[in-house]
């Protein structure tokens, strides 16, 4: 976890990327289902935060939905 200036904290998250027959294709080890593919290596990196971000408020939406009313959350640490 990283604390930033303004103190929001951001989770940090293992890219695995790799240059095969001239595209970049790259992994998010943490988070099944999150896999890209670019020309760049830079435009592999900005492709994987945006699709971790899309499947992280997904499957939080996915979770609030399959819980119904009254339910908590709570932070846990690994």
């Amino acid at each position: 976890m990283v604390v930033t200036g303004d103190s929001k904290m951001l989770q940090e998250y293992t890219a695995v990327i790799k240059q095969d027959e001239g595209a970049w294709i790259g992994w998010i080890e943490e988070v099944p289902g999150v896999n890209c593919q670019e020309t760049t290596r830079e435009a592999l990196l900005a492709s994987l935060r945006i699709t971790l971000t899309e499947a992280l408020e997904f499957n939080r939406a996915e979770a609030r939905d399959a819980a119904g009313k009254g339910y908590e959350e709570l932070l846990i640490a690994v």
